[in-house]
């Protein structure tokens, strides 16, 4: 052994275990991660520590990945086993047409009639 530094790989490879893809349900780049209760359990590693800190308020799967600054299929794993766990939910994001209230249709009703 030369003492050379493995590589992100060898560390990548840990941090799922081998696996290249989560359990469970599949979900996307645009799927919002939510943490899920407020205490967390001091034996997880930094990664699932901190998603659970970032993910206190919604957060797309992309937005986590950047920001632990690894590749999609491993956040995606970290995810799905934090999903697992019970420690984050993972939902599609609702169609636009779902998110817009009735009262701004009213508005843009009214606007089109005065005109």
């Amino acid at each position: 052994m030369t003492g050379e530094d493995p590589g992100p790989l060898i560390r990548l490879f840990g941090l799922t275990g081998g696996r290249a893809r989560p359990q469970g349900e599949t979900f996307d780049l645009v799927a919002i991660v939510t943490t899920v209760g407020g205490s967390y359990v001091s034996e997880l590693i930094p990664e699932h520590r901190a998603v659970l800190s970032l993910c206190r308020r919604p957060t797309p799967v992309a937005d986590v990945a950047a920001h632990l600054r690894l590749p999609l299929n491993i956040t995606r794993v970290i995810l799905g086993d934090l999903r697992r766990e019970g420690f984050v939910t993972i939902e599609r994001p609702r169609p636009v047409a779902q998110t817009i209230d009735e009262r701004i249709y009213r508005e843009v009703l009214h606007g089109l009639r005065s005109l």
